[in-house]
């Protein structure tokens, strides 16, 4: 194997794809040859256009819809599924064929990952595959044109910076690390994305970045891509006379993002045509959506233009008898996005929910409050305590806070590339800071927020090798095992769990946490489940330390793991003391271990990836 000379950033977003790289021979940061890779990828039926990013897309053809040689790229493969921006274009024909999402899957604890299950209502003629299987498909493509550029330095044998939402748990870490593994990238490491944004900015801000930020800081950031949305904390301390920054917070996996956005133009559309006496059934409103994006993306980026045309292909004479023609207009688009997705709230204001029905179609676990503005005001609020223990944080905050304040924010993901929407989000927040007597946050100026989070992931290559400021983060959580009590049987009563701190709040990558001092009775050699549990607000929790009852805002409940430990020699059923001792991978997985009072073996736990409860 030859000496590693790329750290390769990749962003595996929900809706597309980037992939870029630095040189780790480059001698200071000056020098750094960081860029976006090109991508070659199927456009059209045997046409291939190298393009910066790959569409998260897989469609799955009708085996008469396209010839092998319309399937050619450039590296002689001719592959069954259709990937890129090809499958894009096909699906918003025909999306009964399309898999698309496969990131916010593979992080659903609902369903079987493994499972072919995409996509959902593909007929059963329709060939379906798994998140799993898709996540590959991309990564498979993009080491492909990685190799197809780089002959004498292959994707395996570099470095890989391989970005995941701050919110992913450990499943869809391990399931993620998986992907990569199974097409061959054995030189992994993993980076929350928001931090993958942060280092963007520091790499494009130069030395400058010292001057733009101050000990004592909070920058916030947010994360607004196509399908998600991820906000983040990150502290600005000092250590030996150096600026530091430390991850203090992450919020939840918000299924929220331009998708939905996108999706309530068209429904905007809809309705106007309605009255027209046009109606368009639901493929027709999913192929409306591509259209609505273009049409957002020009009117919210040239304040000069006021409509833009959008075209609704016909399905057949039958539901409208030719092609249509309608416009999207700014004060729809404002009235739309404005008042749904970024509504002027108060700092208390939290998001809505509804009573749901008692029978669901398989789906993801969407959001089910629209405003953005309204989860972020819940984020800062739950975070409120996240810097009190911090070095250098103590008194900083105001007293009658009740949110933390951030006093700069960094933001990140497609949408905000509308400047009217990044302008709305921090006027909101300064709003909320001005009302309880804080000073306005800045704004930390980045670069091409579709591509921020490769670049950074390549940099973060870099500076893992002790050549540039890292920020300091760990697991985002504090972690912990439940143990059942030893009570009498009561009638309809289930023992009661209390909840073992395994991992604390910000245990770095590659360190494993000191056994507990108490021991705990392991059940071997019959079906056991485990009951795991995390917590974002509670960072003081030490390992060993243990809760009898907690708050529901506190502490939520994970995925449980379904096993049977081999008895190693003993009776099924047999009740071994043991000690727990977990680890956080370099990957940044988190691994458990039962060691015993007495022999040598141990018992090594792992959170499940099936998501089979």
């Amino acid at each position: 194997m030859s000496e590693i000379r790329y750290a390769v950033g990749i962003d595996l977003g929900t809706t597309h794809c980037v992939m870029a790289a630095v040189d780790l021979h480059a001698s200071d940061r000056d020098e750094l040859a960081e860029g976006i890779e090109a991508i070659p990828q199927l456009t059209g039926p045997g046409a291939v256009e190298d393009r910066s990013m790959l569409p998260s897309f897989l469609y799955l053809p009708h085996p008469d819809e396209l010839r092998p040689d319309d399937r050619t790229l450039p590296w002689g493969e001719q592959p069954a599924f259709v990937v890129g921006e090809l499958a894009r274009v096909m699906g918003s024909r025909t999306p009964i064929r399309l898999v698309a999402s496969a990131k916010s899957w593979l992080c659903h604890p609902g369903v079987d990952r493994r499972a072919a299950i995409l996509p959902v209502e593909g007929p059963e003629e329709v060939e379906r595959v798994s998140p799993l299987q898709a996540s590959m498909s991309y990564l498979a493509h993009l080491r492909a044109a990685w190799d197809y550029h780089h002959p004498d330095a292959p994707l395996a044998e570099q470095e890989v910076v391989l970005t995941v939402p701050a919110s992913f748990d450990p499943a869809a870490r391990e399931l993620t690390a998986e992907a990569a593994a199974a097409v061959g990238l054995s030189h992994l490491v993993l980076l929350e994305e928001p931090q993958a944004a942060l280092y963007h900015w520091i790499l494009a801000a130069g030395d400058e970045w010292r001057k733009q930020v101050h000990i004592g800081d909070i920058i916030l950031v947010v994360d607004l891509g196509g399908g998600t949305a991820d906000f983040s904390l990150i502290a600005v301390t000092e250590r030996d006379g150096a600026l530091e920054l430390v991850r203090v917070a992450v919020g939840d996996h918000i299924l929220l993002g331009g998708d939905n956005m996108d999706l309530a133009l068209a429904h905007t559309i809809r309705a106007k045509l309605a009255e027209q006496g046009a109606q368009l059934d639901p493929w027709q409103v999913q192929g409306l959506t591509h259209g609505c994006r273009h049409a957002k993306e020009i009117l919210l980026s040239d304040s000069s233009v006021v409509a833009v045309p959008v075209v609704v292909p016909s399905r057949g004479s039958r539901l409208i008898g030719g092609t249509l023609r309608t416009e999207l207009t700014r004060e729809e688009v404002t009235q739309a996005l404005m008042g749904g997705f970024f509504p002027e709230v108060d700092a208390s204001a939290r998001p809505a929910s509804r009573a749901r029905a008692a029978l669901t179609k398989l789906g993801l676990p969407y959001a089910q409050d629209a405003a953005m503005t309204r989860h972020l005001a819940a984020f800062l609020g739950r975070q409120v305590d996240a810097t009190r223990d911090l070095q250098g944080f103590a008194g900083s905050a105001l007293e009658h806070a009740s949110f933390l304040h951030p006093t700069a924010v960094l933001f990140n993901g497609g949408v905000f590339k509308a400047p009217p929407l990044l302008e709305r989000t921090l006027a909101v927040l300064n709003g909320w800071l001005n009302a309880e007597g804080a000073p306005p946050a800045r704004l930390l100026e980045g670069a091409d927020l579709d591509l921020a989070v490769a670049r950074g992931a390549a940099y973060y290559g870099y500076v893992r090798r002790g050549r540039g400021v890292r920020i300091r983060g760990g697991t985002a959580k504090s972690f912990y095992v439940g143990v059942e009590s030893a009570v009498p049987a009561v009638p309809g009563m289930e023992p009661p769990i209390e909840a073992l701190c395994i991992a604390p709040f910000g245990m770095e990558e590659g360190t494993h946490a000191e056994l507990p001092p108490q021991e705990v009775g392991l059940v071997v050699g019959e079906p056991v489940r485990f009951r795991f549990f995390g917590s974002s607000v509670r960072r003081a929790d030490h390992v060993g330390e243990v809760l009898e009852q907690w708050a529901p805002e506190e502490v939520e409940e994970l995925e449980e793991i379904a096993a049977t430990l081999p008895a190693e020699g003993r009776q099924p059923g047999e009740v071994v003391p043991v000690r727990l001792r977990a680890a956080v991978t370099e990957v940044g997985t988190l691994r458990l271990e039962a060691v015993p009072r007495e022999g040598a073996e141990s018992w090594k736990i792992e959170f499940d990836v099936r998501g089979e409860r």
